[in-house]
């Protein structure tokens, strides 16, 4: 990345300078205009947000925790959720699509399955198996660390208030941008560019963890840390990982 880049070469130019770093911003005159643009770049580039994805990363959602209590037949209920929680039936809640209306359409195609179908709008808070709590004590531990959280999640605007509700760690957050709201979703661009402008935070200050790669990558192009989620095991040593190699250390 050219930030990256323009900081690595800063450094050696602090480097070559035979005073220590601060004395060297604080004597040289000549070049003041120079060393203040180096020293705000060493600044910025210290991790300062981490943003969070929800589903699969801090919250457990399986439509299975709510079918299993409807259906006996496993072979049934995985042909069902392929119904009624397809990825692309998924995607279009998350853009927007009222929830309502979209159950009573599965209803009208799939009229054999219109009691279960409807159980998924009714209940559908039982989906929500509870939370990954290691990546929740993460969570904790890097707002008592002084970092601004955030979330940037695809998710029906229907469904999130009843997740933000039962969840108290939601209210731990700095920011929250939810895409069944704006109409938009990851891994559109314009989606991370509206959390970014939303709340003033500047890409290379900023780590962002998800459990889709596609996810991921589109956040590395525009130059945000990424981290793909695949353990809560490991996802704290990922992050402080990242934090210690973005530290500034100018003594």
């Amino acid at each position: 990345m050219k930030s990256l880049n323009f900081r690595k070469q800063s450094r050696r130019f602090i480097s070559s300078a035979k005073v220590q770093p601060l004395e060297f911003f604080g004597k040289i005159t000549k070049n003041h205009y120079l060393c203040t643009l180096i020293f705000i770049n060493l600044i910025t580039m210290a991790i300062k947000n981490i943003i969070f994805d929800f589903g699969g990363v801090l919250v457990n959602w399986n439509p299975r925790y709510l079918l299993d209590n409807y259906l006996d037949n496993t072979e049934e209920m995985e042909n069902l959720i392929q119904v009624i929680c397809s990825p692309e039936w998924n995607h279009k809640l998350d853009l927007g699509y009222p929830f309502a209306l979209a159950i009573n359409e599965l209803k009208d195609e799939f009229p054999k399955y219109k009691d279960i179908i409807q159980l998924s709008y009714d209940k559908w808070e039982l989906m929500l198996g509870g939370d990954f709590p290691k990546t929740v004590d993460l969570l904790y531990q890097l707002k008592k660390d002084g970092y601004k959280i955030y979330g940037l999640t695809n998710w029906s605007k229907d469904t999130f208030p009843i997740a933000y509700n039962k969840f108290p760690f939601f209210k731990e957050f700095d920011g929250i941008v939810v895409s069944g709201e704006e109409r938009l979703g990851k891994p559109d661009p314009a989606f991370y560019k509206l959390l970014l402008d939303r709340y003033n935070l500047i890409a290379e200050e900023s780590i962002f963890i998800d459990d889709r790669a596609v996810n991921v990558e589109a956040a590395e192009n525009l130059n945000i840390h990424g981290i793909f989620f695949d353990s809560q095991d490991t996802i704290e040593e990922k992050v402080y990982n990242i934090i210690t190699e973005n530290r500034l250390h100018l003594i």
